[in-house]
């Protein structure tokens, strides 16, 4: 299908609609079948900037806080796998996050309100105010028991930590005179006095040395016991926004307004000497604008900014095998799906922050051969902007699969919509009385037949509507297993709408019979968890895919993993395969072809056809047929399962309109950074 290339080698996609952005499709060539391709850009994402991140070394994960209010939590040990989100909110500007003993996590923000999360329910706790204004900083005590937090006037609150909430214990006021030491730093930046020098971030050291950043450019060591300057370094021309300590306290990050972060290592002065002192090592330059975050794990420095990329940049001494671990990580859109798709009307619904776009794709006319870009007869058509009401973050939405009903969820409220089609003209219906217990959903799906209406709820529980005309019916709620509170994040409902398929938190999967309302079976517990789950037509085998990019096929009327899930498990993936750092964030499956599985991630767009054999660790994953000219006899015998395309980046969307028709939804980077705020310039030598 593909001109040749390393990895243009996916036999399946011919013509191309450039519905917008489009540019040409390589040449195909006959393997898997042709698909049209409508190659969508309009999709007109821009992730929030990053403001905060705290690691947590006893569960190894990362919480990251965002400029809209956005919470999210990754599973260093699974992938680096975004598994839960806290949905942001207009008055939720968060400017501080830290971990406390017991794995809970709090947060701080311009409202003055501390907020404890629930890691379970994946909602707030509870929210306090601190009664001292804007918080800007927040710290836990080395114990874990006690909660400070520095807020606008210029106090520190001190609260308790209990098992169920906060206490607050003491206030330190603003110290004027009775300071034990009150460390001045110089105005002096590049030869110029400046009239302020605002320090950014201090650590504070087991061994009584302090570590202040600030905005001349400055990493400064001071000495705790007698309040003096030790030791001075000058390493931007702009301010130096963030600092994170190793837990060892041997190796710290900061990271500068012009996007460069810094790592400091403390090493001895000689190979005899037991004198150590810090020296700047590496300077790593990920980010195009301000580095606002950092942090340290065991084994990465991690930053993050207003180019909205949250960067992992592996310490390799700290590595012991150099797998895809070992690798550079820059993630940049959330590991959830934001675009749902209307396949018999070929529309698509964009979720944004608070509000939801829908569009009709282009037409054409116009036929070609393989690899031709197609001119469109009919242009692409926005159809509809719903806007929200409130301040808060839409959760999830999904458009039905007859695209006559839209429905998202907020944190407080839910809505459904009844949408009308008169020829070119659209009307919207909104859904009255929609029970409070739908509200906080964390996944929305419409059966494929469009009468019921799926909603995952952040406390476990699975809810069945029947729809009807501009009403609906509640049929049946599913209760979370006894003692568990799992939010359940991901659903597949099979096309003949008699089972169902839920996903919570961990790796757990149960299977509902829809028709009799009742548990059918839950999956074998996998220790990774799941990025995305769908039921295949007419065997209704279930396929998952997990974030340690393992895919495994379980037949649902067997209750038992299928022949070629156990074979493929047996064999083992290619190791290529397995050290893709993008989880799979969709699946789904050709209506005539009853072999092939699609799949894919934010870098490639996979077909598996199961009649093939697997590829061995010594096959060329990425290019698996031989030329052309071949005969059919050797391209067959050399072939293997898996056709992989990586010409569509990155890849937030692809699916089958139909069984010639293929979606893919890209949002290229460099658009991204266009609509970002102009970053610090930097004097290049010579000018």
């Amino acid at each position: 299908m593909f001109s040749s290339g390393r990895e243009r080698n996916l036999r399946g996609c011919g013509l191309l609609l450039a519905d917008a952005g489009g540019a040409r499709c390589p040449p195909c060539a006959v393997g898997m079948g042709e698909f049209k391709v409508h190659r969508v850009r309009f999709f007109n994402y821009v992730p929030s900037g990053i403001r905060c991140v705290a690691y947590n070394n006893q569960s190894n994960r990362l919480a990251v806080s965002r400029t809209d209010g956005t919470v999210e939590i990754y599973n260093l040990s699974a992938n680096y796998f975004q598994e839960k989100f806290f949905p942001g909110h207009e008055s939720r500007a968060t400017e501080a996050l830290c971990w406390a003993k017991g794995q809970r996590l709090f947060s701080g923000g311009l409202n003055g309100e501390i907020i404890e999360y629930d890691l379970q329910a994946l909602n707030i706790k509870y929210a306090m105010d601190a009664f001292g204004g804007p918080i800007w900083s927040m710290a836990v005590s080395p114990c874990g028991s006690q909660l400070l937090v520095g807020c606008e006037d210029g106090s520190v609150k001190l609260f308790q930590i209990t098992p169920d909430k906060i206490q607050f214990e003491r206030n330190f006021d603003r110290q004027k005179r009775s300071a034990v030491h009150k460390m001045l730093v110089d105005r002096q930046y590049m030869g110029v006095s400046k009239r302020k020098c605002i320090i950014w971030g201090v650590a504070f050291l087991s061994d009584g040395t302090v570590i202040s950043v600030d905005s001349a450019g400055k990493v400064q060591f001071w000495d705790s016991a007698t309040g003096t300057l030790v030791k001075n370094h000058l390493i931007a021309n702009a301010d130096v926004q963030s600092i994170a300590v190793s837990d060892q306290e041997d190796s710290f990050v900061v990271g500068t307004a012009e996007g460069t972060v810094f790592h400091f290592q403390l090493v001895s002065v000689t190979s005899n000497s037991s004198e150590k002192q810090w020296v700047r090592t590496k300077p790593f330059q990920h980010h195009t604008h301000d580095v606002r975050a950092v942090a340290h794990s065991p084994t990465a420095l991690i930053s993050g900014g207003t180019d909205t990329h949250l960067v992992i940049r592996p310490l390799m001494e700290k590595v012991e095998v150099k797998n895809y671990d070992a690798a550079l990580r820059k993630i940049t859109f959330p590991h959830r799906r934001l675009i749902s798709c209307s396949k018999k009307r070929h529309l698509l619904l964009f979720q944004f922050a608070h509000h939801l776009e829908l569009w009709r794709l282009g037409s054409t006319v116009a036929t070609g051969k393989n690899g031709d870009t197609l001119p469109l007869s009919k242009d692409a058509d926005h159809l509809l902007h719903l806007k929200t009401k409130g301040p808060e973050n839409i959760i999830c939405s999904c458009i039905s699969p007859c695209g006559s009903w839209i429905a998202y969820s907020t944190t407080s409220r839910f809505f459904l919509y009844r949408l009308n089609y008169e020829h070119d003209n659209i009307s919207l219906q909104r859904v009255s009385k929609m029970p409070a217990f739908l509200r906080s959903a964390l996944q929305i799906l419409f059966s494929e037949d469009s009468t019921k209406l799926f909603v995952a709820s952040n406390q476990g529980s699975l809810h069945i509507i029947r729809l009807l005309e501009g009403s609906f019916k509640h049929l049946h709620t599913f209760q979370p297993q006894s003692g568990t509170v799992e939010s359940m994040c991901l659903l597949a409902v099979s096309p003949d709408g008699n089972w169902l398929a839920a996903s919570g938190t961990s790796a757990g999967v149960h299977v509902y019979n829809i028709k009799h309302l009742k548990l059918h079976c839950t999956v074998p517990a996998y220790n990774f968890p799941v990025t995305a789950l769908a039921i295949a037509p007419s065997t209704n085998n279930l396929v998952i895919a997990h974030s340690d990019q393992q895919v495994f096929e379980y037949s649902i009327p067997d209750k038992q993993y299928t022949e070629w899930s156990r074979t493929i498990q047996k064999q083992g993936f290619h190791y290529l395969w397995l050290q893709r750092d993008t989880p799979i964030t969709h699946i789904s499956f050709h209506p005539k072809r009853p072999m092939h599985i699609l799949l894919h991630d934010a870098y490639m767009f996979c077909i598996i056809d199961k009649s093939l054999p697997l590829p061995n660790d010594k096959t060329l994953l990425y290019n698996p047929l031989p030329p052309t000219n071949e005969s059919d006899v050797i391209r067959r015998r050399t072939a293997h399962a898996f056709k992989i395309s990586k010409i569509y980046k990155p890849l937030l969307f692809m699916d089958l309109l139909d069984e010639r028709t293929l979606v893919a939804v890209e949002r290229p980077l460099d658009d991204i950074i266009a609509q970002l705020p102009p970053p610090i310039k930097k004097k290049k030598f010579g000018t």
